[in-house]
């Protein structure tokens, strides 16, 4: 029997430390849905001003006992979900496909996302902004967007793409395509349906914000008014404003939530 040579020792250390920083950075987005969710349910019933957005979750952390330690960690679990994506990027991900080049571009593009993120919730930790909401930065990002060369055609496309992105996260959570990224043998039935509804139902809020923000984005770009962009939470509040009235928002807002304890499930059962 050999010794394990250093560079499995090395390749065995990488990976240890690429896992824990999905782990980190899974839970951490698990924090924010949950707190987003609650929020959301909270302007729905009309018992809240403070904004359903990752601005509206810091704060709302930060108004709790330690809470500017609980940002700093929401901020530090960000950096590390960016750093797991942006292994992706390079090395590939897990699973017979995860090397392929649209994994790839996808792991880039969150890469990017998490990042600002992180930014955003560091910078609120430090006291130096971070507190300007979603919808604002939303409208200043796309008016810079629609100054732009062919600015028209370009936000456009950043909306269509982002309601595509809805979508495919939606159709994908009702295929369940997640069970692939899980490794959930060891529990029992019951405990395998909890993750599924979890992430049927998460899943489909999650593509349905996404699809109504792109789509908000698209009509921006056509009316070249970038006070038609919506962030996270004026879209939420969007779906107040339908037939369906608030109880759309709280099937919505539900829905988050449990993609933020779907979130924390597949921190403990995703395979890395």
């Amino acid at each position: 029997m050999t010794a394990p040579s250093a560079g499995d020792t090395g390749a065995g250390e990488t990976h240890a430390a690429v896992a824990a920083a999905a782990r980190c950075g899974l839970a951490t987005r698990g924090v924010l849905y949950v707190v987003v969710g609650v929020l959301a349910l909270r302007i729905a019933f009309g018992r809240s001003e403070r904004a359903a957005d990752r601005t509206g979750a810091l704060a709302e952390l930060a108004a709790h006992p330690f809470g500017r330690v609980l940002v700093w960690a929401v901020g530090a679990g960000l950096v590390a979900m960016a750093l797991w994506r942006l292994s992706e990027a390079v090395f590939g991900a897990a699973g017979p496909e995860g090397r392929k080049l649209t994994r790839r571009f996808a792991a880039a593009a969150r890469t990017g996302f998490y990042a600002v993120g992180a930014f955003s919730a560091l910078s609120f930790a430090a006291g130096r902004g971070g507190g300007r909401s979603g919808d604002e930065q939303s409208r200043d990002v796309t008016a810079m967007a629609l100054a732009a060369p062919a600015g028209q055609w370009l936000t456009a496309a950043a909306g269509i793409a982002l309601a595509v992105g809805g979508v495919v996260i939606a159709v994908g959570a009702a295929r369940r395509t997640f069970r692939k990224e899980m490794d959930t043998v060891r529990l029992p039935p019951g405990g395998r349906r909890a993750v599924d509804a979890l992430g049927v139902v998460g899943g489909l809020a999650r593509g349905a914000v996404f699809t109504a923000a792109g789509a908000f984005l698209v009509h921006a770009a056509v009316s070249y008014d970038p006070g038609k962009a919506k962030g996270v939470d004026d879209t939420l509040r969007s779906f107040a404003g339908t037939p369906a009235g608030p109880w759309l928002l709280v099937a919505v807002a539900t829905g988050l939530l449990l993609f933020g304890v779907f979130s924390w499930a597949m921190a403990a059962w995703r395979r890395v």
